[in-house]
């Protein structure tokens, strides 16, 4: 392994310096999910011991390093033992990590099954929605216009949001990835007042016009008839099922997913071809 450089009589390789790191990367991300509970004063107990064993065995020192290492041993049983909703968040927050949904299969089914079941309860209900999914690019300035929300998706979230006397109901929504932006955020309105002899409402144009500028599906549902409609790439459909509305969800998310990684894997082939 080529040698990077030299600590006394330790030699440093680019193996070495990528090992650190993973271990840092670790130990932070331990760090940050039982920061503030009761296991962390454990976990420093746990460093100290590491620590003073990793001494003990560079100096040669035999008989402590044994005792270290062997308490070490038992304390790691006991910490997983103990502490196993902290190290299920742990292996959470690194399944839900950007890198790994490159190789796992996404949220779309989940997001998808999300909105359906709101807007279907909604439409069932009568109270208005106006819903933007964003597919690749962000809509920074229409989220700036709304309240900011930052939160998970789920299906009262969305319910109590449009809820007619919700201060939150009139506006947008926008969700991204899975979390909702903003809620009450004002979209562009679409030019046509008119489809197929479909007289649109502002809610109707809102959603279509925002699809007319950028990468996203707006999710209607209409507050008179209780009906639900998509904006896509500028063009609306009508009067979809819960089924269909779940279903169109899912492809489409699904095809944005695959097209983003397709362009990941292209930019890196030719960044090594133009090298």
């Amino acid at each position: 392994m080529f040698e990077l450089f030299k600590i006394g009589f330790l030699s440093v390789t680019f193996l070495d310096i990528v090992d650190i790191l993973l271990v840092t990367f670790i130990f932070y991300k331990l760090y940050s999910v039982i920061s503030g509970t009761i296991a962390a004063q454990i976990f420093y107990g746990l460093l100290i011991v590491l620590f003073l064993s990793f001494i003990a065995q560079a100096a040669n020192f035999k008989a402590l390093g044994w005792l270290l290492k062997l308490i070490s041993e038992v304390w790691v049983i006991a910490f997983i033992i103990l502490f196993q909703p902290e190290i299920r968040r742990l292996l959470v927050l690194i399944g839900r990590s950007p890198i790994m949904k490159l190789f796992l299969k996404g949220d779309e089914s989940d997001i998808a099954d999300i909105v359906a079941e709101a807007a279907f309860e909604l439409a069932q209900h009568q109270h208005g929605a106006l819903i933007v999914l964003v597919k690749s690019v962000g809509i920074r300035g229409v989220v700036e216009t709304g309240e900011a929300i930052n939160s998970k998706v789920t299906k009262n979230l969305l319910r109590s949001i449009f809820f007619p006397r919700s201060p939150l109901h009139d506006g947008a929504v926008i969700i991204r990835n899975e979390n909702i932006e903003a809620a009450r955020c004002t979209l562009p309105l679409s030019v046509e007042t008119s489809i197929d002899g479909f007289i649109l409402g502002m809610r109707h144009r809102a959603g279509l016009g925002i699809s007319e500028q950028a990468d996203v599906i707006s999710v209607i549902v209409s507050e008179e008839s209780g009906s639900i409609s998509i904006a896509e790439n500028g063009k609306l459909k009508r009067g979809l099922s819960r089924e269909a509305l779940r279903s169109y969800l899912r492809n489409s998310l699904q095809i944005s997913k695959e097209r983003g990684i397709r362009g990941i894997i292209n930019h890196i082939k030719r960044n090594r071809n133009s090298a």
